[in-house]
């Protein structure tokens, strides 16, 4: 039995080495490129540890952060064809300027809602959810950018509204007779008017040519709707 098992074996290696035993004489032509680089490059890590934020102290976090926000700034204060909004767009300028605004509009008082003021969380909702509306109708329309890109944008060309409110106050130190009406009135209106021109001049792009006007238009009504709760301001007595 164990003979004829060791027989079966052998048959079975003489098959393998019948059917393989040219294998051993098959080599690569040194003249046959090889596609593909497995190599890394030298200056990969080098360029991976540069940017790394990892180990970077907090303040120069902070402080770069700040930069672009306040580049940011001036690219709404000077609009210009410019992508710098789209492509490194961020969240943390419209959200200062939100609340900034909603504060001032507020006025800190406790009992704004009895003197007919806006809340705090009105101001907030009415800002962020109208921006919400003019970027889904935009993608519904067909535009090109993402949902974050629109808000950074429609969110850091509130800028001109938040400054005109700024100065609305300091005028209204003064009084809140007819002239400080007129000046409040010219003020809201190149605030409205700059805040309009700037988102436009950066969305405008990024929408069919045939479909702009529907993409300006509630724009127009978003903005406008901020600066009318700017001219009515009234501070408490």
């Amino acid at each position: 039995m164990v003979v004829s098992q060791l027989k079966r074996t052998f048959t079975t290696m003489n098959v393998f080495h019948y059917f393989f035993a040219g294998l051993s004489d098959i080599s690569i032509s040194e003249d046959i490129p090889v596609e593909g680089d497995i190599s890394m490059p030298v200056g990969s890590q080098n360029a991976d540890n540069d940017f790394s934020t990892l180990d970077e102290p907090v303040k120069d976090t902070i402080l770069r952060d700040l930069r672009a926000v306040g580049q940011k700034f001036v690219h709404v204060m000077y609009p210009k064809k410019s992508s710098a909004l789209l492509r490194d767009w961020d969240l943390w300028g419209p959200l200062l300027l939100c609340v900034t605004l909603a504060l001032m509009l507020q006025g800190g008082s406790v009992d704004s809602e009895e003197d007919g003021r806006p809340q705090f969380a009105e101001v907030f909702v009415i800002i962020w959810f109208g921006s919400v509306i003019i970027t889904l109708n935009s993608k519904l329309l067909g535009g090109t950018i993402s949902f974050f890109q629109s808000l950074c944008v429609l969110g850091y060309c509130i800028l001109p509204l938040t400054v005109a409110m700024i100065v609305c106050r300091i005028v209204l130190l003064g009084g809140s007779g007819l002239v400080s009406f007129v000046v409040r009135l010219i003020v809201v209106t190149a605030s409205f008017s700059w805040s309009t021109f700037a988102s436009t001049a950066f969305l405008a792009d990024s929408q069919p040519p045939n479909r702009k006007a529907l993409v300006v238009y509630p724009v127009f009504l978003f903005y406008f709707v901020i600066g009318w709760m700017i001219l009515t301001f009234s501070p408490s007595h």
